[in-house]
């Protein structure tokens, strides 16, 4: 379970890598609406890192950022997880506090799986958002990755 988790996180990394470069690419795209949720879903990866280490988080879920930080939180994030899953067990119950002051307990897995499938869902809303501003949209499916 490992290798895939390690196998999936290179391709929430590079699909993220490859988002960013368009925005870079785009900047007159990076406006509220764009910027807000490009931060949200690097942010919220960086969160969950930070749960998952039982530290307090740098940023927060919704926090704006400069478009020249996103290859560096995306690098950040994922040079973490990498750490993380070498260290912890997949079946480590984490207890945490979300952003509304509520507790709650999940897996290590079950948090991994919640990043990875959080950075999808919103890449995809990226993407439909970019190809209304005329940008041609990058392909992030997986099986694409894989070939």
């Amino acid at each position: 379970m490992k290798a895939f988790f390690q196998d999936t996180f290179q391709y929430t990394h590079q699909c993220n890598k490859q988002l960013i470069e368009v925005l870079i690419k785009h900047p007159e795209t990076y406006s509220e609406k764009i910027s807000l949720l490009a931060c949200h879903t690097l942010n919220a990866h960086h969160v969950w890192n930070h749960r998952l280490l039982g530290i307090a988080p740098a940023l927060k879920v919704w926090q704006e950022l400069e478009i020249e930080d996103l290859h560096f939180i995306n690098n950040e994030n994922f040079e973490q997880s990498m750490e993380i899953l070498q260290k912890e067990s997949l079946n480590k119950a984490i207890n945490y506090t979300n952003s509304k002051g509520e507790n709650f307990t999940n897996t290590v897995s079950e948090i991994f799986f919640h990043i990875i499938n959080h950075t999808t869902y919103h890449r995809g809303q990226l993407m439909s958002l970019l190809k209304t501003k005329g940008v041609e949209p990058i392909v992030t499916d997986y099986i694409f990755y894989k070939r």
